[in-house]
């Protein structure tokens, strides 16, 4: 088994969202964890699946414009206008896979605050009780904040800035009966300046590949059908997906 890297693609916001899920739903090959970073083709944010459309536009921002998107992972509204995103699809049957939520969540997050912390960034995970917390904080099933903005409150197991306080990255799940989605996104800002971003990548992929027990190594694009991706593009687009709630 080895853990597969994707070409970084930049695209739009319900592309993105189309390709993430397709490469859960349809892969040529099947049973491989892969990783993609991708990037956005202008100003976007997503949101959780089961979040209510009233309450997402009314935490936006005024000032369009930008792309808005319904993500098909949990989670809260993600602002992506400065941020680093990834996905990783983990087959049915990996341990990682078969981790409760909030275990598989904790593992993404350790592998990923370990990068930061090679480029001297205080980064380090929300434990599940802070010193001056007497109760822990309440973990959604799947991972990531429930609702609000993404990059204003850390939940448990998030990367947070030990030196600021602020999180530096959040991410939300999907399982279903082909796998794991993990979606999540690092926000540039809270990480500081001084961050390589292609060396994060590089040791980010390291230490993943570690929990995985898989090497890593990078594979052409997937020949996905583009009829297919074309057709959820365009659902994702859609006013019905967006707003259905």
């Amino acid at each position: 088994m080895v853990l597969e890297i994707l070409p970084s693609r930049t695209a739009g916001a319900a592309e993105n969202m189309a390709i993430d899920f397709l490469l859960l739903q349809r892969y040529p090959r099947a049973g491989l964890p892969r990783f993609r970073h991708y990037g956005w083709r202008g100003p976007a944010f997503t949101f959780g699946y089961a979040q209510k459309i009233a309450a997402v536009r009314a935490l936006l921002p005024a000032e369009p414009p930008f792309e808005l998107c319904r993500r098909p992972t949990g989670g809260g509204i993600v602002d992506h206008r400065q941020d680093w995103t990834y996905a990783l699809v983990i087959p049915r049957g990996h341990p990682l896979e078969e981790m409760r939520a909030t275990q598989s969540y904790r593992a993404v997050h350790e592998a990923l605050a370990e990068a930061l912390q090679l480029q001297g960034v205080l980064a380090r995970l929300k434990p599940t009780v802070e010193v001056a917390e007497s109760l822990p904080a309440e973990v959604p099933p799947a991972g990531g904040t429930k609702e609000g903005v993404c990059f204003q409150r850390a939940e448990i197991y998030d990367v947070v800035n030990e030196a600021t306080g602020e999180k530096i990255a959040g991410a939300a799940q999907k399982r279903n009966k082909h796998g794991l989605l993990f979606q999540g996104s690092i926000w540039r800002p809270a990480a500081g300046l001084a961050v390589d971003w292609d060396r994060f990548q590089d040791d980010f992929i390291a230490r993943l590949a570690l929990q995985l027990g898989a090497p890593a190594e990078s594979v052409p694009w997937p020949e996905l059908n583009e009829d297919e991706v074309s057709g959820l593009t365009e659902q994702y687009s859609a006013p019905e997906w967006v707003e259905y709630r």
